[in-house]
C-alpha cells in the first residue's frame, strides 16, 4: 500500500540540491528555493507581468518588498522608455 504524507522544507532543500549538483553543477550550493523565487519573480516581471499582480503572487505586503525581488536585464529600462516614448508619439498622432 502506497502512502502519501508530507514533505518538509529540508527534505526539498536536499532534493534541489542533489538535483543541481547533477545537472548544474555550476549552480552546486547556490540555487536554493529562495534563490527560485527570485528567478521566478524577475522571469515573470520580464515576461510583462504587472508589478502589482506579482505583489500579490508573492504575498508581498509592501511593493518596495517586490520591487527588490525583481532583477532586470540590462536593456529593460531602455526597452521600457522606447516603448513609453511610442505611445505617447502614437496617442498625439505625430507618426512620421
Amino acid at each position: 500500500m502506497n502512502r502519501c504524507g508530507r514533505v518538509g522544507d529540508d527534505s526539498l532543500r536536499q532534493a534541489l540540491k542533489d538535483q543541481a549538483g547533477l545537472w548544474l553543477p555550476a549552480w552546486s550550493g547556490r540555487l536554493t528555493p529562495h534563490v527560485l523565487r527570485h528567478y521566478c519573480a524577475s522571469s515573470l516581471y520580464g515576461d510583462g507581468m504587472d508589478l502589482k499582480a506579482l505583489q500579490e503572487l508573492l504575498g508581498h505586503e509592501w511593493l518596495s518588498t517586490t520591487t527588490r525581488y525583481i532583477h532586470v536585464r540590462s536593456d529593460h529600462v531602455e526597452r521600457a522608455w522606447t516603448q513609453a516614448n511610442q505611445r505617447l508619439t502614437s496617442r498625439f498622432g505625430l507618426e512620421g
